[in-house]
């Protein structure tokens, strides 16, 4: 029969794959949900630990907090679609996208931060917060347009790679072979959830290619995901992969792939062409070193 007086915070996390630690100990910003003054002093105690450089906490009602948590990650998605839309644009019409996101990015009002175009966003948050925050409108009657796009955007350039080298190869793959370069959906996590890999081997395999493929710490995740996948093969390295390969298709940015030596890379594919799906080559040197370059709005 103990009065205890107690409330439910909205506390959300902004934590990076491969970075949580960190984000945490050092926050940008510590967004608390609650209307009662006395719990925002709690939280602010014990937060202070963590927030002593500068004030980070913002305090708002709870709905507001889930909401902030949701945006977030919907608008780094928009920006993200945007650039790979833009991307394909820019091929079309002999531009660098390299170019155009220092432009964009030199204006404060932009900045930098997830303009980089590639072959798709994937992982836990991204994909998930912006269908929930489309669910969430739907419920309420609202038509969430902008979000709409970036989730069909976001789904259509996953299928980039595989429509880039149907045009180099052909719409029949059998008896090529490619060697993959990344599973996991972004460096420093073995994440598979939504992975862009996942879409570009099944769509190789089922056009008839065989596929090696390879990530420094993500393998045994992709064998859980991918299953007894006919075709389908792990090597132990990055050399590896590429023995015998018609193609190198980079999906992954992991660094140690950055520093890969393009002259080694070249006389050990069947056939000099590099798919870069996250432009981590300069396209002038890869064709110096004698390969073939397909990357992404740097045509």
């Amino acid at each position: 029969g103990a009065k205890i007086e107690f409330d439910v915070v909205s506390n959300p996390e902004f934590l990076k794959e491969g970075a949580a630690v960190v984000d945490f100990m050092k926050p940008d910003r510590v967004v608390v949900g609650t209307d009662n003054p006395r719990t925002a002093e709690l939280l602010k105690n014990l937060y202070d630990p963590f927030t002593r450089n500068r004030e980070r906490m913002i305090v708002m009602d709870v709905r507001s907090a889930e909401l902030t948590k949701y945006a977030a990650n919907a608008m780094l998605a928009t920006r993200i679609s945007f650039m790979n839309e833009l991307a394909q644009l820019a091929d079309k019409v002999g531009a660098n996208i390299d170019h155009v996101r220092r432009g964009m990015g030199s204006d404060p009002r932009i900045g930098t931060h997830f303009l980089y175009a590639g072959c798709g966003y994937g992982g836990s948050c991204f994909p998930k917060d912006v269908r929930a925050l489309i669910h969430t409108g739907q419920s309420q009657d609202v038509q969430l347009r902008v979000l709409d796009a970036v989730e069909a955007a976001n789904e259509s350039q996953k299928g980039l790679l595989g429509r880039q080298i149907s045009k180099r190869f052909g719409s029949h793959l059998h008896g090529l072979h490619f060697a993959v370069w990344g599973l996991a959906f972004k460096p420093d996590t073995d994440d598979m959830r939504e992975a862009p890999s996942v879409v570009l081997i099944r769509n190789l395999i089922d056009k008839g290619a065989t596929v090696a493929a390879y990530d420094p710490v993500a393998t045994t995740e992709a064998k859980r995901v991918f299953g007894a996948l006919p075709n389908l093969s792990f090597a132990a390295s990055a050399s590896e992969a590429l023995r015998n390969a018609n193609a190198l298709v980079v999906v992954t940015e992991w660094k140690e792939f950055r520093g890969a030596d393009l002259e080694s890379i070249r006389n050990q594919l069947a056939e000099p062409v590099i798919f870069d799906g996250r432009n981590i080559f300069e396209p002038e040197m890869a064709r110096e070193a004698g390969l073939e370059y397909i990357g992404i709005g740097r045509s």
